[in-house]
């Protein structure tokens, strides 16, 4: 299991209700549609990619780990990036999906 950040534990450990909340709220999302939970973590991959959004793309790389994906499906989502988004911001995605990854494979 990822380890969580300090500062989203924290979050809540501070605004206990809000956090709960948060959580029933991402829930409810999932269950919304028929997207299994690998496809929903390489989806959030790309969208956090695409806003720029390190954190997340990380967190979404450690989830899209655990949810069953491979390294390099994980990977091939970020070079999907690269038509989209243009092909710096692609490389920046695939440094923070690297960082995790290398982490494992090593």
């Amino acid at each position: 299991m990822a380890r969580l950040p300090k500062r989203y534990v924290r979050f809540f450990e501070r605004f206990p209700t809000v956090g709960t909340a948060y959580e029933a709220y991402g829930e409810a999302v999932a269950a919304a549609g028929p997207l299994d939970e690998k496809t929903r973590c390489l989806v959030k991959l790309a969208m956090s990619i695409s806003a720029r959004m390190e954190g997340g793309a990380k967190s979404h790389a450690h989830k899209a780990l655990e949810a069953g994906a491979s390294p390099e499906e994980i990977r091939h989502v970020a070079l999907l990036a690269a038509p989209t988004i243009g092909f710096p911001n692609m490389m920046a995605g695939l440094s923070w999906v690297d960082e995790i990854l290398d982490g494992i494979e090593s």
